[in-house]
């Protein structure tokens, strides 16, 4: 299989989903990606084990993409291998009445991973500059002063959220978390035969809702959008991978490794052993051993 080097994929400069490629021209067969992934995603589950007994860092992977672009297929198969208490996996869906009592960021402060753990987002705070640029409507479910119509939303909105998001993130990064995010980029052809496989096999049909054709309709829209939130918000401290998804294997694998090369540039190692145990383990295991 041909390297596969994440450092391409990371945002830096201005970013243009239009140049952006949903393939990658990898020859890889779909059995050297899977095993690729099998070992990637074993490494992945025992350097989360030292993150635990490290107990120093947090991880915060946030996933975004358009429908379809397979967010719950590539969390199942990338973190298979982690211990189950080792990461906790977030969809966020449209806001509760009790999450809208709060600012817009609270529901995501709440999840964010504990020291020595990993959390997942399954869409995520960006939500707010991405579905609410489409629908600005959904404003105004969250109460907001001086905004009783759309008419109200001043045009600062967007811009101001974007730097609360900045500060946010770069509040946790200070504070012990690290981030990492992924765009999953699909083409609109892969998304329509995506969708007409969710209708064509019965045992996915419940996937599909008809108001995934609806938001189909503001493809362009969304894509601009995604644009502009991802040029405003890839900082060093929480940088953004734009990865080629069309092939659901090669996005697991590129997502994957991206975690791995990341993480491995930290100084995570498993705390060190007791002096006492270390002098007395033979001891230990005599006592265990002669235990009736």
């Amino acid at each position: 299989m041909k390297s596969l080097h994440t450092k391409d994929f990371k945002v830096n400069d201005s970013f243009s989903i239009a140049g952006s490629p949903t393939t990658l021209n990898n020859k890889a067969s779909d059995d050297d990606k899977k095993d690729a992934l099998k070992d990637i995603s074993k490494k992945l589950g025992e350097l989360q084990d030292k993150m635990y007994a490290n107990n120093r860092y947090g991880v915060l992977i946030v996933l975004q993409g358009m429908d379809t672009s397979g967010k719950d297929s590539l969390i199942r198969e990338v973190f298979k291998n982690f211990n189950a208490r080792g990461v906790n996996v977030f969809s966020f869906k449209q806001p509760t009445s009790a999450e809208l009592e709060h600012d817009y960021l609270w529901r995501h402060y709440i999840a964010l991973p504990d020291r020595g753990k990993f959390a997942v987002f399954n869409r995520s705070h960006y939500e707010n500059v991405l579905v609410t640029r489409v629908h600005p409507e959904y404003i105004l479910n969250e109460n907001l002063p001086g905004i009783e119509k759309v008419e109200d939303i001043p045009a600062t909105i967007w811009e101001d959220r974007y730097k609360q998001i900045n500060n946010f993130e770069k509040h946790l990064a200070q504070n012990g978390t690290i981030i990492l995010k992924f765009f999953l980029n699909i083409s609109k052809e892969e998304q329509r035969q995506r969708l007409l496989r969710r209708l064509d096999l019965k045992k996915h049909n419940w996937k599909f809702a008809p108001g995934d054709l609806t938001e189909r309709n503001y493809w362009k829209d969304y894509q601009k959008y995604y644009e502009e939130a991802i040029n405003n918000t890839s900082k060093e401290h929480a940088p953004w991978y734009v990865i080629p998804a069309d092939d659901k294997k090669m996005a697991r694998l590129l997502v994957a490794k991206t975690i791995l090369d990341e993480l491995e540039k930290y100084d995570i190692k498993e705390p060190e052993v007791n002096e006492e145990v270390t002098e007395n383990i033979n001891k230990y295991i005599e006592i265990l051993n002669n235990e009736k």
